[in-house]
């Protein structure tokens, strides 16, 4: 399989399938760092870190190192998004397939952003590739349960390890700080609030990132007559395209989402703010040199109720933490449906 730069843009411009799909990944994407990259920043904005501006800037770079860094060390993320489903052996139907899974995203987080509610790019993503593989294999025959499994494991993973993480290092913070002048320490968490924010921010690009390239490489490979990618290596022009347009997509910021996140469902103060992006990174981290797909939105609110829990149960807004849940579990019916019959109505068309 040719990987070359040249080669997929010589695809590109004789294969309408390859460049529609090049366009639909590339816009899921831009989306993604719109939508998502303000989870990373909220924390930092709300207690008064940085301005909202620097911060998105600050989001758009991390956000791309992430994505490049992080794909050259460890690309097993992107392996369990191409190998999650089996489009089947005709590679052009499998193609208009993925133009409909990736069309169904984009419609699904649209709309859901518009409302100002964080979505879970990373659910959409999953949910339309599985539609779509259902609706061109007429069964469940096109999804591969082992790598299904780790989906759930991510989905469990990032709620009780964000929960747990954020509890446990806002509790150590609160003890090692509770003799300290709390104007010193306020100087101090403002600082290491950014640092946190920033972690935060370059874990989002190398998890989520990660997914799309996986996307984007296996319309790459259909567009070559193969049915998958397996032992082929992501090339670095892919990885840079992929990262500049996350970064581009984060410039673009989210103030309403960073105050659903930031403000709405727990009142933070600095402490509580570096807590919280400190461990939301440190489960990125795992799950990322792990290989398994995560939702950075589930981490992160994740996080923020655990550290809000510190001082009291009370202080989370469970009528916020509601609403994204049921944002969550309409995602995989909700995006898995109209990828269904996108991918229908693609292939009958087209």
């Amino acid at each position: 399989m040719d990987v070359s730069f040249s080669y997929f843009i010589q695809q590109v411009c004789s294969n309408p399938a390859l460049a529609i799909t090049t366009l639909l990944t590339l816009g899921v994407i831009f989306v993604n760092g719109w939508t998502d990259a303000p989870n990373a920043i909220a924390t930092c904005v709300t207690t008064r870190c940085l301005r909202i501006r620097p911060a998105v800037i600050m989001a758009a770079v991390l956000n791309f190192f992430g994505v490049f860094i992080m794909t050259q060390l460890n690309a097993s993320v992107a392996s369990t998004i191409s190998n999650m489903v089996d489009f089947g052996g005709d590679t052009n139907a499998a193609l208009i397939a993925l133009c409909a899974a990736l069309f169904s995203i984009v419609v699904y987080s649209v709309g859901a952003s518009l409302l100002g509610i964080p979505t879970s790019e990373s659910h959409s993503l999953i949910a339309g590739l599985s539609g779509a593989a259902i609706a061109i294999q007429d069964g469940i025959g096109g999804i591969n349960m082992g790598e299904w499994v780790k989906v759930l494991y991510g989905l469990a993973a990032s709620l009780l390890l964000g929960f747990g993480i954020g509890w446990i290092v806002c509790k150590l913070v609160t003890l090692i700080c509770a003799g300290l002048d709390r104007r010193r320490a306020n100087v101090f968490f403002t600082y290491a609030q950014i640092v946190g924010a920033a972690a935060m921010s370059f874990m989002h690009g190398a998890q989520d990132g990660q997914k799309f390239i996986g996307v984007l490489f296996l319309g790459m490979a259909f567009c070559s007559g193969q049915t998958g990618v397996a032992g082929v290596i992501i090339p670095v022009w892919l990885m840079i395209l992929c990262s500049t347009i996350m970064g581009v997509g984060t410039s673009v910021g989210g103030e309403r989402i960073i105050k659903s996140v930031g403000q709405d469902m727990v009142r933070l103060e600095k402490y509580q703010g570096f807590s919280a992006d400190l461990s939301s990174a440190l489960c990125l981290l795992v799950m990322t040199v792990l290989g398994i797909p995560v939702s950075t939105t589930h981490t992160k609110t994740s996080a923020i109720m655990g550290v809000g829990a510190v001082r009291r149960l009370s202080a989370i807004n469970f009528g916020v933490v509601r609403d994204m849940m049921l944002t969550w579990v309409f995602t995989f019916p909700g995006c898995g449906i109209i990828s269904y019959v996108m991918a229908k109505l693609f292939m009958l068309v087209f």
